[in-house]
């Protein structure tokens, strides 16, 4: 008897990473999943009919202004509302 291999896509591994945690940045697909096209990703699952919003989200850089205060970025971060129905 063949058992079936499920094998990890980054689909797969983006689901259940914004299931656990609620949200993702890319930032985090990067450096927890090895994912470097999370909007792709993203844009995937919304297309099999998972419910995911994206929403500013401000980020800390390494730089400073003339005063000495940080800089700031803004990234999109996927937040997870519904299953596919």
């Amino acid at each position: 008897m063949q058992s079936k291999i499920i094998r990890e896509t980054h689909k797969s591994r983006a689901l259940y990473y914004i299931r656990t945690y609620g949200s993702i940045t890319s930032l985090e697909a990067i450096r927890d999943l090895g994912n470097t096209r999370l909007s792709d990703t993203i844009f995937r699952l919304r297309n099999e009919g998972y419910g995911i919003s994206t929403e500013d989200h401000q980020v800390a850089t390494r730089w400073v202004d003339a005063k000495g205060d940080r800089k700031y970025s803004t990234v999109a971060k996927y937040v997870f509302k519904t299953n596919k129905p």
